[in-house]
């Protein structure tokens, strides 16, 4: 029996937070430091209902060991 790969690529709305100590930003000038944009330090959820199916593809998948000779065929997200 044949199988498929299914990707959606989807937008939504996250939370993204962080606890830290004093120290590590600066609270008299509102300076949060390396915390200004969220990275892996953050604790992400998304908000319920807030995503959206931006492009859905599908393709023959084939379960099979890492073979490096097999072209590569790449979908770009526009």
């Amino acid at each position: 029996m044949k199988k498929y790969k299914i990707t959606h690529k989807i937008t939504a709305d996250f939370i993204a937070e962080a606890i830290v100590n004093e120290d590590e930003i600066d609270s008299n000038i509102n300076d949060l430091k390396e915390y200004k944009k969220p990275n892996s330090k953050f604790e992400y959820t998304m908000l319920k209902g807030s995503e959206s199916v931006t492009q859905t593809t599908y393709e023959e998948y084939e379960q099979k060991s890492n073979n490096s000779d097999k072209e590569r065929i790449s979908n770009k997200w526009n």
